[in-house]
């Protein structure tokens, strides 16, 4: 099975990161999914979707759940019958979840130059802190991308935007960890993220 990794970033949560290695076929056989959950995975056109989305329903099974569990609100934001918390991702060869007794997301990105190109779209406090020219950028740019799109998994709100409304404090790579702010509408929310680097890929989460 391949549960690649498992993370506990505090007494309340765990993450767990699966590398899709297995077939559509493979995958599929061992799930009992919902109606609707298969009717959503045989609509998809991309069988790397739709591995991803099976290699989530794994993890759940990693975690004592199965599919039946978990639900989908009017935002699209996933939640777990018995009220703990989580959050889904997945991106190429890599998924993951993140379950907790508090607000929690999660992102998974593949690290891509052209990350730079659209930078303008979700930086603009972070310009303050980052130097394009150093070789760090590129890696640097998609722990922001990660933790705001974490971010705004946590916060499911329709028309909040990652350059206005999130903010990331200057952190290194080394360190694995810093803060995040949600400014939105007069009120501040102070969030603990985490990230970390695996074979190309950054996933970074959050937590309250």
């Amino acid at each position: 099975m391949p549960l690649y990794k498992t993370i506990h970033p505090n007494s309340q949560t765990t993450v767990k990161i699966w590398k899709i290695t297995e077939s559509y076929e493979d995958l599929m056989k061992p799930l009992n999914l919902k109606s609707n959950s298969l009717e959503r995975v045989l609509g998809m056109k991309s069988e790397l979707h739709q591995r991803g989305f099976l290699s989530v329903r794994h993890l759940l099974r990693d975690f004592g759940y199965t599919d039946q569990d978990l639900y989908y609100d009017d935002n699209g934001k996933p939640h777990l019958k018995d009220g703990k918390h989580i959050s889904i991702t997945h991106s190429f060869i890599f998924s993951g979840v993140i379950i907790s007794e508090t607000e929690v997301g999660i992102d998974i990105e593949k690290q891509r130059q052209k990350i730079a190109i659209i930078a303008k779209k979700f930086v603009d406090y972070e310009f303050n802190y980052l130097n394009k020219k150093h070789e760090t950028y590129i890696k640097k740019l998609t722990v922001i991308w990660g933790i705001k799109e974490s971010l705004y998994k946590l916060f499911a709100t329709p028309g909040m935007l990652f350059r206005a409304h999130f903010l990331v404090i200057p952190f290194k790579l080394k360190d694995g960890e810093t803060i995040a702010w949600i400014d939105y509408k007069g009120q501040k929310y102070r969030y603990h993220t985490h990230f970390l680097e695996f074979e190309g890929f950054t996933c970074a989460f959050v937590t309250t």
